[in-house]
């Protein structure tokens, strides 16, 4: 059985438009002696064996491009990276470090890609925090995947120090 949230509370306002989730009749009738109540937050199972959060059922907020409460679904690569910078508005860079052979010298060099990922705000992420993203449709001109999971870095690392997952 689904987890549902207890009570309805009114969407965070913060924008110029009034928010709500589509899915939501937000002036329905309120029956008090129905026996079971539909839940006026709208959240999806991700599938893939990731578990929805908790602040994404009893949250507030409201995001279209949330991969739990929004229209995207997540399809493809699954990912985990270090979040260097969380300066853009729901989004952070994710950086993720590999290993390149070279054959002529038999060595492997080391490399980087960042990541840019649409971070939902059911998730508190800060720089240094290891996320799992997953690959979603074009959400911006260089924003194609979504966080799905957080682990919370206990130890403060550099930002270019070399971590494998």
């Amino acid at each position: 059985m689904p987890r549902l949230a207890k009570e309805y509370k009114e969407c965070d306002q913060h924008e110029n438009a009034y928010q709500s989730q589509d899915a939501i009749f937000v002036a329905r009738k309120r029956n008090t002696n129905a026996k079971k109540m539909k839940s006026m937050r709208w959240v999806k199972n991700v599938g893939l064996g990731i578990k929805t959060p908790d602040a994404a059922i009893e949250g507030t907020y409201v995001d279209k491009k949330c991969p739990f409460t929004g229209n995207v679904s997540i399809r493809g690569k699954i990912l985990k990276g270090l979040v260097t910078s969380t300066k853009m508005k729901r989004t952070v860079v994710v950086r993720r470090d590999y290993l390149h052979y070279i054959k002529k010298y038999r060595r492997f060099e080391k490399r980087h890609k960042n990541i840019h990922a649409h971070c939902s705000p059911c998730f508190a992420v800060k720089e240094g925090d290891i996320v799992t993203i997953g690959q979603c449709r074009p959400l911006a001109k260089t924003v194609k995947f979504n966080v799905v999971a957080h682990e919370s870095q206990r130890t403060k690392t550099g930002k270019k120090t070399f971590r494998m997952f």
